[in-house]
């Protein structure tokens, strides 16, 4: 039993001996497997970019190279040769595995694969970090060659809006904002139930009234904003990564709502974002270093009024309501100081009211964001019309007009799911 047990054990050793010691059949350098990342990016990944370019490529179609990230190349060693490339785990993304055929020996083929990224993880990246990948070759199951790649990822918050490619080019990357107006954010809902609680509007009703409707539905979504206490923020810039591109931050829709804090981007995302949900159609105007809001006040796009966000930050409600003390007669009054910031948006006849103690405080309030509203609706008028050729020129990169509705089919909003 024992001799028959070591001539077993013999038997396997030798086995294991002759297949760990079998030739490899596949010559690594002739198959010269290699993989990279856009050299575009210079080693920066854009969670944004990533999460917004979801389903860009099946929206614009074109070659699959015009948006790839990442590159495989290899030189088939055999007529129809299988090749599956496998993408390691990593912190951002799962075991990827990639495969096609190729038809032709000697032929040199190149494909794009697309990463099954942890889109959770991407959407709560808010600092940067790194992650290494690894490519591994398989040709027709045997493993030929392993590729390691070291890339440094961005916040998701910086929004790629340009960048030059090694050849000088430059690529526009702006209507990345769209990604970032998410209607369908469950917060939408509790700003609606405050709008109707304000009193500008009875109704939400999209484009099912009048023109007149819709203007006042934006009114009602302003003067939440100004309620909730949404104030100017002019912090908008990040360090960018490289010499060759343009980064910005962008805060999401959520952020706004609970920092209260808003640029001229992040309040055009806000914006946008609950018109949309009640079924309006915006559209954001990006020029050199500044941003403002458009909508349609009809359903078929014929009529379009603009809207200047950061005007809400030219008042702060919630300060107000801090510094008010009560008259003799127990009614709520604002100091001296206090009421001095806020009576140059009042008209006279209101001014008047107030300073006779006709109007509560609330009756204030109302006065003073209706007259913002007007204010805000007027002040990029003549700034659009001037600029109105830039717009319609798809080739001028400093001026964009992005719509919204039409992005939308090819741009995801971003979001943890």
């Amino acid at each position: 039993m024992m001799r028959r047990c070591l001539l077993t054990v013999c038997v396997v050793l030798l086995l294991a001996a002759c297949d760990g010691g079998r030739t490899k059949q596949y010559n690594p350098s002739l198959v010269n497997f290699t993989a990279i990342y856009n050299p575009m990016f210079e080693g920066q990944l854009y969670p944004s970019l990533v999460m917004g370019m979801a389903n860009l490529e099946e929206a614009y179609g074109g070659e699959p190279s015009d948006n790839a990230l990442f590159a495989v190349s290899v030189t088939s060693p055999a007529n129809n040769a299988i090749l599956r490339v496998t993408i390691d785990s990593s912190n951002l993304n799962y075991v990827t595995i990639f495969q096609e055929e190729l038809p032709r020996r000697g032929q040199r083929y190149t494909f794009y694969p697309t990463l099954r990224w942890k889109y959770d993880k991407l959407y709560r990246t808010r600092q940067q970090g790194a992650i290494d990948l690894s490519f591994t070759c398989y040709i027709n199951d045997e493993e030929v060659d392993v590729k390691n790649m070291h890339l440094h990822y961005r916040s998701v918050n910086d929004c790629l809006l340009s960048i030059r490619d090694t050849a000088g080019a430059h690529h526009d990357y702006r209507w990345m904002f769209a990604a970032y107006v998410n209607e369908e954010h469950p917060y939408t809902d509790t700003i609606l139930s405050g709008m109707l609680q304000q009193g500008v509007v009875s109704r939400i009703m999209g484009y099912q009234s009048t023109s007149q409707h819709v203007v006042d539905q934006v009114e009602a979504i302003w003067h939440y904003a100004l309620e909730h206490g949404i104030t100017y923020s002019s912090i908008s810039c990040t360090a960018n990564p490289t010499k060759r591109s343009n980064v910005q931050r962008i805060r999401f829709f959520d952020e706004v709502y609970n920092t209260r804090q808003a640029n001229c981007i992040d309040a055009c995302v806000f914006f946008a974002s609950v018109m949309r949900h009640i079924g309006l159609k915006p559209v954001i105007f990006v020029e050199p270093c500044h941003a403002y809001l458009g909508y349609y006040t009809d359903k078929n796009r014929r009529k379009l009024r603009l809207l200047e966000t950061t005007i809400t930050g030219w008042v702060d409600f919630h300060a107000l309501e801090r510094s008010l003390v009560p008259d003799a007669h127990g009614a709520d009054r604002l100091p001296a100081a206090q009421y001095a910031k806020v009576s140059k948006y009042m008209t006279d006849k209101e001014r008047k009211l107030w300073e006779e103690d006709k109007m509560t405080f609330e009756e204030l309030k109302h006065a003073v964001a209706h007259n913002l509203f007007v204010r805000a609706s007027e002040y990029d008028n003549d700034n659009y019309k001037a600029n109105r050729d830039y717009f319609n020129n798809s080739e001028n990169m400093m001026y964009q007009r992005l719509d919204i509705e039409q992005l939308r089919s090819q741009v995801r909003p971003i979001t943890g799911e």
